[in-house]
């Protein structure tokens, strides 16, 4: 993947054990789309982290604002065809908890901090679709995107530049800084090896670019469930190293 960086919780817990192991030697679309996911995560859990470093205001739901955070940082950090691959893989991601739940039949979790995760997928598309409406026509009629909706992404782009762009601007560092610290990690399987080094290599870019307040850690390690979350007593990220399992697990076919 190459990065392009531009200028400018509390918790991600999916349903069910993971079932599979993820393995290096296996498909590299299955390795591909572990990393979108896993990615994607990571931002999210970012989110609530700058939310509670910098004391930002939320108006609505803090999920739903580091969801966008999320895409915004998925659009501004990478060039064009990565991004859109990115795109594709996490929409899929909420599509396929969606998928599985039915299959389960099972409602939408309408009590839960998150949003129903078709609710989530279409804001994603909408958000990423918006950032650059010309080029991504084909990739919002690629995944659904009603043209009532669409109709209104680019103002919510706007508004998310308008909040998270101006958050990231005020973090940029011309010499940049040490900001996120890697801190513990289990590289025991393929999983959290993928992990841990996917996330190393975030960091590293991250530091070049921002600087922080506090420090924020970042874990990778066994939780026991597939999960990710930010713990606010310890101003941490923990990247459960059997959500790369279960993402593989779950990949739609």
């Amino acid at each position: 993947m190459m990065r392009l960086i531009a200028s400018i919780a509390l918790t991600l817990s999916l349903v069910g054990p993971a079932r599979a192991d993820f393995r290096f030697d296996g498909p590299a679309e299955v390795q591909d789309y572990v990393e979108s996911n896993l990615l994607g995560i990571f931002y999210h859990e970012l989110g609530h982290a700058l939310i509670d470093i910098l004391g930002l205001p939320i108006f609505g739901q803090e999920e739903d604002a580091a969801d966008v955070l999320s895409v915004f940082l998925l659009d501004a950090f990478w060039e064009e065809e990565t991004a859109v691959q990115l795109a594709y893989d996490t929409a899929f991601g909420f599509l396929g908890e969606a998928e599985e739940r039915q299959a389960a039949g099972q409602d939408p979790p309408y009590w839960d901090v998150h949003g129903p995760d078709l609710q989530r997928y279409y804001n994603l598309i909408c958000v990423f679709y918006g950032a650059n409406p010309e080029a991504r026509e084909d990739v919002a009629r690629d995944l659904g995107l009603p043209e009532d909706r669409a109709a209104y992404c680019p103002e919510e782009y706007a508004q998310a530049d308008g909040s998270w762009g101006d958050v990231l601007q005020e973090l940029l560092h011309p010499g940049g800084g040490e900001s996120l610290v890697m801190d513990d990690t289990d590289t025991s399987s393929d999983a959290g090896a993928l992990t841990a080094d996917l996330i190393a290599t975030e960091i590293a870019a991250l530091n070049e670019e921002f600087r922080l307040p506090a420090t924020l850690f970042v874990s990778v390690v066994s939780c026991g469930q597939a999960n990710a979350f930010y713990d606010p007593s310890r101003r941490e990220i923990i990247m459960c190293v059997e959500f790369a399992d279960y993402l593989a697990d779950a990949m739609p076919e």
